[in-house]
């Protein structure tokens, strides 16, 4: 290995996200990504784009391939293979060896968020009657990292109970692990919700929970950061899904993958917008006898879009922490119809006051006063039902439910509006 080869194994393996970020821009580093070790190799993918891992895998020998599996953490090597396509997949999973494979195998079956995909596979198997030292010399072996405590299993794997790493450096090394015991406070299946498991460990105030089968005996454990993590990435990819972006898609992802992703809902949003437009169409006769319709049309349709936007906002939350459920709709809505009411009413008293000073039109200041109540109460009303109604039909709430909703407060700000200004345009 030359200077050259050395100098990037030490920067991938002492700066992965560093390194990672280098390779989203197109650097110089992807000329020697063949020339890495498979342990750096590995420490890059566990940092670069989702987006960008299946070409980054690909671009490895079958051997290789086979080897960042084995190193790589049950998260990113689950990312890898489902970014995979079914023959891909096949293949990368036959050239793992028969243990890892049917354990991989088993994981892709599982749902989304749910601890069989958050677990850690076991590396070292702890027992009661082994010493201190014998079970601190298999830690280094297997070179897990922030570990704050061991599980101990019987010879039948069974779990046993939980050794603290503290105490176990406190201990002398010919101590029996089983000295060391404490009990197991809480333990997660593999069907466990996210939910479940946020519980479990707000509960126990535990930096881990093992993962047992129906027998009791141990499969993995779920890492604290683990689990933060994901809620970390589901939360922020929430926010993307809201405006129509890719879940998948990182500040530094290339822009062909970018566009395949956003294209879709922009067209959407596109046919969206022209069915405001059409109802802007349907009043044509009264925006062109009252021009001043046209300037404050943008007032109406903006303070809806906002007040919905909170009330999406809140639903939301709702749901995700489990605050509230699709059968207390009525309750949220009673809720968002009341605020709607009085925010609408405070602000159609300010606005209007504004309307008649700037056009000295009493009729103007009338048609605008009643149009932002009534267009606060319905964004108030969509921001909550629009949520609610696809988490009841299934979908993820937060999928494009911003472009639903701003459909939605367009149209409804639009008809408010200029349907006030037809109807009473002989105030006018």
């Amino acid at each position: 290995m030359n200077l050259t080869d050395q100098l990037r194994e030490y920067y991938v393996r002492e700066f992965p996200a560093e390194a990672a970020r280098v390779v989203e821009r197109g650097g110089p580093l992807p000329d020697g990504l063949d020339q890495l070790s498979p342990e750096s190799y590995t420490r890059l993918l566990e940092y670069a784009d989702p987006g960008q891992l299946n070409a980054l895998f690909l671009a490895l020998e079958p051997a290789q391939r086979s080897r960042v599996l084995q190193l790589a953490s049950i998260r990113t090597a689950l990312l890898i293979l489902r970014s995979l396509n079914a023959d891909e997949r096949e293949s990368a999973l036959a050239d793992l060896p028969g243990g890892l494979r049917n354990e991989y195998s088993e994981l892709l079956e599982f749902p989304e968020r749910t601890a069989g995909r958050y677990m850690d596979r076991l590396r070292a198997r702890y027992l009661p009657d082994q010493t201190v030292g014998e079970a601190l010399a298999e830690l280094r072996q297997s070179k897990i990292k922030r570990v704050r405590s061991l599980y101990v299993v019987s010879e039948q794997d069974e779990l046993e109970g939980r050794v603290d790493l503290q105490d176990m450096a406190l201990a002398e090394p010919e101590t029996p692990m089983s000295d060391l015991l404490h009990p197991v406070q809480a333990v997660a299946y593999l069907n466990s919700t996210e939910e479940d498991l946020v519980k479990l460990f707000d509960d126990s105030r535990s930096d881990s929970i093992p993962v047992v089968d129906q027998a009791g005996k141990l499969l993995g454990v779920i890492r604290y950061t683990n689990l933060f993590q994901a809620a970390e990435e589901a939360a922020t990819a929430g926010i993307q899904r809201m405006v129509g972006a890719s879940a998948d898609e990182r500040a530094l992802s290339p822009a062909l993958f970018a566009v395949k992703r956003r294209l879709v809902w922009l067209h959407i949003n596109l046919l969206t917008a022209f069915l405001a437009a059409a109802v802007v169409g349907l009043f044509e006769s009264t925006i062109a006898q009252f021009t001043a319709l046209a300037i404050l049309l943008p007032v109406v349709a903006g303070q809806s879009g906002n007040a919905g936007s909170q009330a999406l906002a809140v639903t939301m939350r709702g749901l995700a922490l489990k605050e509230v459920s699709t059968v207390q709709w009525r309750a949220v809505l009673s809720k968002e119809l009341k605020i709607g009411i009085i925010n609408g009413s405070a602000l159609a008293l300010t606005c209007g006051l504004g309307v008649w000073l700037w056009s000295q039109s009493p009729g103007l200041a009338l048609v605008i006063a009643i149009a932002m109540v009534t267009a606060m109460i319905m964004a108030g009303i969509a921001g909550a039902l629009v949520p609610m109604i696809l988490s009841r039909l299934g979908q993820d709430p937060a999928t494009a439910s911003s472009i639903i909703l701003t459909t939605v407060t367009d149209v409804a700000g639009f008809l408010a509006f200029l349907g006030t200004a037809t109807g009473l345009s002989s105030l006018l």
